[in-house]
């Protein structure tokens, strides 16, 4: 592989996922000390970023599945996932839903993370899809190995941030406040920017 395509795919993903590494900390603080809860974390981030890859490429060769209109409402899934977050903060549910049912064994569940990365990337498909459409099949393959490597590299990052004393303190102290102002936060600050509902 082109070394100054590993180059360009590295700073490309880390210009545009570096708010990812805080919702992941946040992710992972909330699944400490659960069983399980890292793998699911992992895989739901892996799951959010393939459907990105997905859709990128895919527009790259000229398909359409999510029109350019709907991508600011991506950001509903984060503000949804932060509203039922809150209301489980709020009701001391402590991870509990409707039903009364805990998700798996604790923790943020897979679909969850996968919901929200997906929806965090509405605009890194944007950047994507231009950079594909002119870089080739070969370079476009390295720009997606090098993206895959480096979603583990964002996962262990954001495990050390959540796991570092005075971090994960604050965390343990904050975390069920944090988690649901951050996705409010990012589900409005997708709408807005994408001008939702003529916002």
């Amino acid at each position: 592989m082109n070394p100054g395509i590993i180059g360009q795919a590295a700073g490309l993903f880390t210009v545009t996922n570096i708010d990812d590494i805080l919702i992941l900390s946040l992710f992972f603080a909330q699944g400490a000390g659960r069983p399980g809860s890292a793998r699911r974390i992992v895989l739901g981030q892996y799951l959010g970023f393939a459907g990105i890859l997905a859709v990128a490429v895919a527009a790259a060769y000229g398909a359409t599945f999510l029109p350019e209109p709907a991508l600011p409402y991506l950001g509903l899934l984060p503000l949804a996932l932060g509203v039922k977050a809150a209301r489980q903060a709020w009701s001391g549910r402590n991870g509990e839903d409707e039903d009364g049912d805990r998700a798996g064994d604790g923790g943020p569940g897979a679909l969850e993370v996968a919901a929200v990365t997906f929806a965090n990337g509405g605009d890194n498909i944007g950047v994507y899809v231009p950079v594909f459409a002119t870089a080739g099949v070969g370079a476009m393959s390295g720009y997606v190995v090098v993206f895959l490597a480096l979603v583990a590299v964002w996962c262990g990052a954001g495990r050390f941030f959540a796991t570092r004393p005075l971090v994960a303190r604050a965390l343990s102290r904050w975390g069920h406040v944090l988690l649901p102002l951050v996705l409010i936060a990012l589900g409005l600050l997708i709408l807005i920017e994408g001008g939702a509902f003529g916002l």
